[in-house]
Parts: C-alpha cells; sequence; structure tokens
C-alpha cells in the first residue's frame, strides 16, 4: 500500500475530486496548507499598499492506495491538476507499513 499525497491549487479541488471519484478511488483526505516553492509568492495591493504574499493557499490531498492502483491516480491528479502554469503543485508517494480501519478491525488492503 502507498500514501499519495498531492499538493495542488485551491481551484482546481473539484476537478481533481471528481475525476478520481470517476475512476472508483473512495477515500481522499484534504487539508487548507500555506506554502511556496519556486514561485516564492507574489505581490498584491490592499487599500493602495503593497505588500508581499510569501505563502500561498494549497489544498493537501491524501489518498491511501493499493499498489496496483497508484499510476494510474498519479495520472488522474495530473491530468485533472495541471495549470501548465508555475505553482501546480507536486505529488509524493510514501509507504503505509499498515492500516487498521477503527469500526470493525479489519486491516491491510481491507481497511481501505
Amino acid at each position: 500500500m502507498k500514501m499519495i499525497t498531492a499538493i495542488i491549487k485551491p481551484f482546481k479541488l473539484d476537478d481533481v475530486r471528481e475525476a478520481l471519484h470517476e475512476m472508483g478511488v473512495n477515500g481522499i483526505t484534504t487539508t487548507d496548507v500555506k506554502g511556496y516553492g519556486r514561485q516564492k509568492g507574489h505581490t498584491e495591493m490592499y487599500r493602495g499598499a503593497e505588500y508581499v504574499v510569501e505563502f500561498l493557499p494549497k489544498i493537501k490531498m491524501e489518498i491511501a492506495a493499493e499498489e496496483a492502483q497508484v499510476a494510474s491516480i498519479i495520472e488522474t491528479i495530473i491530468q485533472s491538476a495541471q495549470t501548465g502554469k508555475i505553482g501546480d503543485g507536486k505529488i509524493f508517494i510514501s509507504p503505509i507499513e499498515q492500516t487498521i480501519r477503527i469500526r470493525t478491525a479489519e486491516t491491510g488492503t481491507e481497511a481501505l
């Protein structure tokens, strides 16, 4: 099993969620986060004063998946989150040692 963590632009969340749902992904956890990468923030104007926004709003998605699904999930996220502009995000893949469903005590892939 793998944990897929994707950092995407907030306005792309619905597109990614719908695409993953269509391919049969049942569970997604999202968190509102802030950060920056190569884009290094941007400058905005507020009441005539210029200020720098260093941390940009992003969405962090976490998906636990079976090894066989990982490649197709990654491709779906890329296709539905990509705008072609800087700041589209990143995807990280990590191993999962064990999964346990609390309600039934099922373990492994049955718990997904």
